[in-house]
């Protein structure tokens, strides 16, 4: 037979303790726990001794109150669902962080979906989600087509969608720091990289991009453009577009990628051509992800505080599920510029090497 714990005793080692069995220790009622713990306006009216022996003998037998109790009560499931184009891609591992950083605090959990840009799991994820009673959706790098039904904010969206908050880059201004950043250094035959139509900011960043070129009086080359079109979150991504431009024969002193990772996969086609970087081709990223700085050599990048966009994003969207009256269609963000390695002065006198076919 098991034995129970009497009251005033608390509970036997090893023995789930509930709300009621907390109560019967303290000789307090149920009611004045959950108010104490809960941090519930009414605490107030209860006496600072008591709400101390409450958090104490919570403390001690490690109690915690019923998520399902809380959610039943209150009718919430107080979670979220995000979606993102893949779990490995650094751009979205550290807009999460923000994301998650910003929940925990107040008292949320997210779901995670991974569509890899398939359009039937980005029609089914967010079904899913909502059968498991998140109340709302950040999304993450992803084209999204149509509202969905519960509050929802983008990050990198650039595509008003009614009743959808965008959390975006300032495009515009990224585009000047780099462009502006490689014709101050001296370079004029700059290669260019566009993001993939499956990309959420592609189209914004490349007329950015082109407007600031043409305010700077730059030409560029058609011969010098690539369009990016593999689905890809790994340096492969920049590796094959960039042997592309490598074997067209139009010479390029500085090169401007889609991404840290396109970046990353451009210059290790440069180099097996026997270019050297920076010294033959000055490289610029964009997003500034943790292992651009690590790189050999260290990326030259376009930062987006993408952990801060995480937590705008999160901070929005309970906004919105709480009901504020209004929330911002757009909320932009500002980009920097990080100088490293892989930029630097061309050299009108250095004999730059003859790329080979790959």
């Amino acid at each position: 037979m098991t034995k129970r714990s009497k009251p005033g005793a608390g509970p036997l080692p090893g023995q789930p303790i509930s709300l009621r069995t907390l109560g019967e220790y303290l000789n307090l009622s149920p009611a004045t726990i959950s108010l104490v713990l809960n941090n519930a306006p009414g605490v107030r009216s209860i006496p600072q001794e008591t709400r101390d022996r409450v958090i104490e003998a919570a403390a001690k037998f490690d109690y915690r109150p019923s998520f399902y109790a809380r959610s039943l009560r209150k009718r919430q499931s107080f979670s979220v669902g995000v979606l993102v184009p893949e779990l490995s891609d650094g751009y979205a591992t550290e807009v999460l962080d923000g994301v998650e950083e910003f929940l925990i605090e107040e008292g949320y959990f997210y779901l995670t979906a991974s569509h890899r840009r398939r359009p039937d799991l980005m029609e089914e994820y967010p079904r899913l989600l909502m059968e498991r009673s998140v109340e709302g959706f950040i999304v993450i790098d992803t084209i999204l087509e149509k509202t969905l039904a519960l509050p929802t904010v983008v990050v990198a969206g650039h595509r008003p969608i009614e009743g959808v908050t965008n959390v975006v880059l300032d495009q515009r201004r990224a585009a000047e720091l780099a462009l502006r950043h490689l014709y101050q250094l001296g370079h004029r035959k700059i290669a260019f990289m566009r993001g993939g139509s499956h990309s959420a900011d592609a189209d914004e960043r490349w007329e950015c991009l082109m407007s600031v070129a043409r305010d700077l009086k730059l030409t560029v080359s058609p011969q010098l453009c690539v369009q990016l079109e593999l689905r890809v979150s790994t340096p492969e991504l920049g590796f094959g577009p960039t042997n592309e431009l490598i074997q067209l024969g139009a010479e390029f002193t500085a090169l401007v990628a889609y991404n840290d990772i396109a970046a990353i996969g451009s210059i290790r086609a440069l180099m097996n051509h026997g270019l050297r970087v920076p010294e033959d081709v000055s490289v610029v990223g964009f997003d500034d992800i943790q292992g651009a700085a690590f790189h050999n050599p260290s990326l030259t990048t376009i930062r987006q505080p993408l952990r801060q966009m995480g937590i705008v994003a999160a901070r929005i969207l309970l906004q919105r599920i709480r009901g504020q009256a209004t929330f911002p269609d757009v909320v932009p963000i500002h980009p920097e510029m990080v100088i490293r390695e892989s930029t630097c002065p061309p050299d009108p006198k250095r004999a730059r090497p003859k790329a080979k076919p790959a």
